[in-house]
């Protein structure tokens, strides 16, 4: 019988792929908390990861209150001991993510180690920043405490399903954006020719940014052409941003199908806690944690 794989860092069981992240031994308080902190398979874990999305989402809440002029005034201090209050929080978790995890210095320069300095680093500058001068500098600096919202992403196999599925298609993407800004320079051009400075196309730049709007059908009115020749190049302009509008959303949307029938489902009835829907290379209950029988039969899966 083919071995089963190790629940503590296989990624069906909620592991991390890159061993850089892994515990240096599997006992003692630094691997309790590394399994409490990067896996989901247990209630304690699943709880922790509970908790902290909610400290992210009641973060980012007081960040929106913080920006509307009247809530602030009135609410000031209290917003300024929360922010400083979750600051501290988040500070916490990222100081023991890089203590528990094998090389600190990797997980800090990995993207989600980033995700994590960026959402308790505006604070601390502010400290840096005490002139009324320099406090504009601070205010453009808080917009980047939206990256807490990015940390939501760890915690939803969904969103990571979504981010594949971008991966897998960024060529097919890459191509149909080149095509698309050769058609914005080539009507920008012609347009630049045709309508001139005296029309409000007083260069090719100026061009390429009527034709991008154009195509994308947002029509600001700031632009237009006042010839006929130019009225026929963008009546063909809106054609075919009419037509190619939906490209990137067949791309996007063949390869999440490929994606979700990848990941197909398998019914297996879990002996500990009766799920009986899992991924096609889980040998773990992804509630419970409980190893699952080796029967088993395979179903596509059904997208929501």
């Amino acid at each position: 019988m083919e071995a089963r794989p190790d629940p503590h860092t296989d990624a069906s069981a909620g592991g991390l792929l890159d061993k850089s992240h892994w515990p240096a031994s599997r006992e003692g308080l630094r691997y309790r908390w590394y399994r409490l902190m990067f896996h989901h398979a247990t209630r304690d874990e699943r709880n922790f990861d509970l908790a902290l999305i909610a400290a992210i989402v009641a973060s980012v809440i007081v960040v929106m209150i913080y920006t509307e002029p009247t809530l602030a005034a009135h609410w000031h201090f209290a917003l300024y001991v929360a922010e400083w209050f979750f600051t501290i929080l988040f500070t916490i978790e990222y100081i023991a993510r890089l203590w528990v995890v094998r090389q600190p210095l990797r997980y800090a320069a990995s993207f989600l180690g980033i995700i994590d300095l960026l959402a308790i680093l505006p604070t601390f500058l502010s400290l840096l920043f005490p002139t009324s001068l320099s406090l504009v500098v601070v205010r453009i600096l808080r917009l980047l405490r939206i990256f807490r919202i990015l940390k939501l992403v760890r915690y939803s196999d969904e969103a990571g399903m979504l981010i594949q599925t971008l991966i897998r298609s960024r060529r097919k993407i890459l191509i149909f954006i080149m095509s698309l800004l050769t058609i914005a320079v080539i009507f920008g051009a012609l347009m630049y020719l045709v309508e001139g400075p005296e029309h409000g196309f007083t260069s090719i730049p100026t061009g390429i940014y009527w034709a991008i709007v154009t195509m994308a059908t947002v029509g600001y009115g700031d632009l237009s052409p006042a010839t006929g020749l130019g009225r026929l190049l963008t009546s063909a302009l809106i054609i075919i941003g009419y037509s190619i509008i939906v490209v990137p959303t067949g791309i996007y949307s063949a390869e999440l199908m490929r994606t979700v029938r990848a990941h197909g489902r398998r019914q297996v009835r879990c002996p500990g806690c009766s799920l009986n829907e899992h991924n096609m290379d889980a040998w773990y209950c992804r509630k419970c944690g409980t190893a699952l029988p080796d029967q088993e039969s395979v179903v596509p899966a059904q997208s929501d």
